[in-house]
């Protein structure tokens, strides 16, 4: 018989609502982790983009910077570690970058090393969760962000990024970008968003954020208004310019400047506060209770399967070989000690 919980309130201070500043002090002596991983084809301004967002040289690019240079046979991964503070919070961000990634002429299966990397993140969690002393706080690798560059061609989704976009959308948080869409004019830009928003549609592609029944009416409301805006539109810039009155980081052109930090003319600001100042912690939650569980829940059912069918393949081993055995009237009255061994 359960029964119910009543609400009282103390007839005066008792203290306990001090508990959210003990977590909080905890938590900023520990720090968070943030792990972003930047996918797309060389060229399309990844690292200018994440130093941009950080204010911060965090990453240089891994890419070629002469057409001279040969293409890397194959995807790889580079991960930079760096630790950032502003206002005594401390972020350990891993910036993961994918070199060779959709450069190829064939770039069939360019993203199972990706795959396999976010997988083996999770791999190696769930086997620091499992032993027998594991860690008081158990370093974090799984990847929390991926950054999808699109590039600007105003054409639809091709092949390679569809297929991407499935494999990745099934493991991790993936947010969609158009890369340097100040090559666009901000009516192309507008058909084009709507040409991939109906192409997202189409192929049902599971794109971050995510609606829950546990979300307040508000945060239902921001995360619609978020995907309203998939994907961002943006372009990177570490080099401050002169706009009128204000300094602000643009990118200059014979045809004139982009201010980066003006959300009429780019969307730059919309996506840094998305991933910085309202997600940030969604993110990181969204890895662990969703991303990370379907992937520890597969793993444990397989173990648990792969225990039963080992143990019924050693009883039936066991079974016909006592049938074979010549007839002994002890054996039928009293087991020897390595066959009872044998059956535990």
């Amino acid at each position: 018989m359960s029964l119910g919980t009543s609400t009282v309130q103390p007839q005066k201070y008792v203290g306990f609502d001090t508990i959210t500043t003990q977590i909080e002090n905890r938590l900023l002596k520990r720090g968070f982790q943030f792990n972003l991983m930047v996918v797309g084809k060389s060229g399309l301004g990844k690292s200018t983009l994440v130093n941009t967002l950080f204010l911060s040289e965090l990453t240089e690019t891994f890419g070629r910077k002469d057409a001279e240079e040969p293409i890397e046979k194959t995807t790889e991964i580079k991960v930079t570690s760096h630790e950032l503070v502003e206002n005594n919070v401390k972020l350990h961000v891993n910036i993961i970058d994918t070199p060779g990634f959709g450069d190829l002429i064939n770039n069939d299966k360019c993203w199972d090393p990706l795959v396999k990397y976010i997988k083996e993140q999770h791999s190696q969690y769930l086997r620091k969760e499992l032993t027998a002393q594991r860690e008081r706080y158990i370093a974090d690798s799984r990847v929390h962000c991926v950054l999808y560059f699109i590039p600007p061609s105003g054409q639809k989704l091709k092949q390679l990024d569809v297929l991407a976009l499935k494999k990745l959308s099934e493991i991790a948080n993936v947010v969609p970008i158009i890369a340097k869409s100040d090559s666009l004019t901000l009516d192309e830009r507008a058909d084009y968003k709507r040409l991939l928003q109906n192409e997202f549609k189409k192929h049902s592609l599971n794109l971050f954020p995510y609606d829950s029944e546990d979300l307040f009416e508000d945060e239902k409301q921001l995360n619609a208004d978020i995907r309203s805006l998939i994907p961002f539109a943006v372009s990177g810039s570490q080099t401050e310019i002169q706009f009128d009155k204000v300094v602000a980081r643009g990118r200059q052109t014979k045809w004139g400047a982009i201010n980066i930090e003006d959300v009429t003319q780019c969307e730059f600001l919309f996506l840094r506060d998305f991933l910085t100042r309202t997600h940030l912690q969604d993110l990181i939650e969204t890895t662990a209770l969703v991303h990370y569980e379907a992937f520890r829940s597969k793993q444990l059912i397989a173990l648990k399967e792969n225990a039963s069918t080992n143990r019924n393949s050693s009883a039936n081993v066991i079974g016909q070989s006592v049938s074979a055995a010549p007839s002994n009237p002890e054996l039928k009255t009293k087991p020897s000690s390595e066959q009872i061994s044998t059956f535990n």
